[in-house]
């Protein structure tokens, strides 16, 4: 399976931002501490904000043999992704067969953008009772 390039996420930018902020701070001495972790929280919160709107929707976690969140919303343009935590192999399979993670160990993950609005309701295939769903608005 063939994923998109995707570009810098914006957790990465979020703590590019701190970064830069927090150097700046250590070269300009104290009294500029308290507004350069200012500015570097408004870039984090932005950038956070901005997923809402495309780009990376939310992440899912697979462990002890269930989907966390069980639900996820996302925007319409949105990527999720899901880790899998457990030692055992699980897939994000889609009810209506429109995308399926196939096997994914431990540690592996899986993204899927979401190009229209509407309820996706996904399971493992290996574990049926392992069910959840995303929201596309």
């Amino acid at each position: 399976m063939t994923r998109p390039v995707r570009s810098a996420s914006r957790f990465g930018v979020a703590t590019l931002a701190l970064a830069l902020a927090l150097g700046a701070a250590a070269c300009s001495g104290a009294s500029t501490a308290s507004s350069a972790a200012s500015a570097a929280a408004s870039a984090a919160a932005s950038a956070a904000g901005s997923a809402s709107s495309g780009g990376a929707a939310g992440a899912v976690t697979i462990q002890n043999f269930a989907f966390d969140p069980a639900s996820v919303t996302a925007a319409v343009g949105s990527t999720v992704t899901w880790t899998n935590q457990d030692n055992t192999a699980h897939t994000v399979t889609a009810d209506d067969g429109s995308f399926d993670s196939k096997n994914l160990t431990n540690g592996k993950t899986f993204s899927q953008t979401f190009s229209k609005a509407g309820t996706f309701s996904y399971h493992c295939s290996i574990h049926s009772q392992m069910k959840a769903t995303v929201v596309v608005s």
